[in-house]
């Protein structure tokens, strides 16, 4: 029979055989504080983050998957979860409507493109209507950024929130950021978001990293150490992933790009990272310059929005429709 929230409340881990306060607290302190964050573990990973053998770490998640159901669920179920997204405008209804309706939480969305094709502004955008109420297309919670790249404003910021009428300061204070100085910072910022929204208590509902892979790129050259790059960002992603599922926030991520020399006819445009990259994000967009000083985003996968593009406009009040 299948937990109720009320019943997933009262259970606590430390009711798992093998699991003591002292093991409970290492395993909370690695975000393993549910039965189903548990369940769906591998055996590596939680014996890593209690301190006990993979033999014991095996048996604390056979015995969470015999307390909480992981089953599969009706349609009616998997609906009314959809219920819960949230959309985050992006300032411009053409691009609202390609992401249909917003940058959506619950996923990792991609835009990847050449320098100057937009990525960074519709970050800063977000960052600043994410604090918007439901009603004007916001998530009512803060952003987190993860900067890789030295790209973060928060001049821009206050230039966005001062268009849109909002508190300049109170915008401000409600955003996190940080510079992240390799790939290992990187990846160990993420894992520091946890602690923000569940010690901190911060209604986080947006993570940024710009640019994703960055560090991955500068740090991994040449084709020997390829596995181990694609490796670690498969866990980084991971990571983020399981972030935006767990607390319903989204994730936007930009990506960099390579000129393919064997295309001939056609954008020779692609994104770096492989497809790791392309298969672990929910959502991808490709943007691009497009005539008189506009931006093209073309959606080139998502499992729920067709193929289509955007015109929009970056000015100095951030992004707009064009006229």
């Amino acid at each position: 029979m299948k937990k109720s929230e009320t019943e997933e409340e009262v259970l606590d881990i430390d009711s798992l055989p093998g699991v003591g306060e002292a093991t409970a607290e290492k395993l909370k302190e690695s975000g393993f504080d549910n039965f189903l964050s548990i369940s769906v573990a591998s055996p590596a990973d939680l014996a890593e983050a209690a301190g006990v053998t993979e033999a014991a770490a095996r048996k604390i998640i056979y015995a969470a998957r015999e307390k909480f159901d992981v089953g599969f669920q009706s349609g009616d179920d998997l609906l009314r979860k959809r219920d819960n997204v949230i959309r985050i405008t992006t300032g411009a209804k053409a691009l609202d409507n390609l992401f249909g309706g917003g940058v959506e939480t619950g996923g990792i969305t991609e835009c990847y493109g050449e320098y100057g094709s937009g990525k960074s502004s519709l970050a800063h955008e977000l960052a600043v209507t994410v604090q918007l109420s439901r009603e004007k297309g916001g998530a009512e919670g803060m952003a987190v950024w993860i900067d890789t790249e030295g790209t973060l404003r928060p001049e821009r910021m206050k230039q966005i929130a001062t268009a849109l009428g909002m508190d300049v300061d109170a915008v401000l204070k409600n955003f996190r950021g940080v510079r992240a100085f390799n790939s290992d910072h990187q990846m160990l910022l993420v894992d520091k978001i946890e602690s923000l929204i569940k010690k901190d208590k911060l209604p986080i509902k947006l993570v940024i990293v710009d640019s994703l892979m960055g560090h991955f790129r500068s740090e991994f050259i040449g084709r020997g150490t390829l596995a181990d790059r694609q490796q670690k960002i498969n866990k980084h992603l991971h990571a983020l992933l399981k972030l935006s599922q767990t607390y319903n926030l989204a994730v936007y991520v930009t990506n960099q790009v390579m000129s393919r020399p064997d295309v001939f006819f056609g954008d020779p445009t692609a994104a770096i990272g492989g497809h790791i990259v392309a298969h672990m994000s929910t959502v991808r967009v490709y943007l691009r310059k497009g005539k008189k000083g506009t931006r093209v985003a073309r959606m080139i996968d998502a499992p729920h929005l067709p193929d289509t593009e955007a015109i929009f406009n970056i000015t100095t009040d951030g992004l707009k429709d064009v006229e």
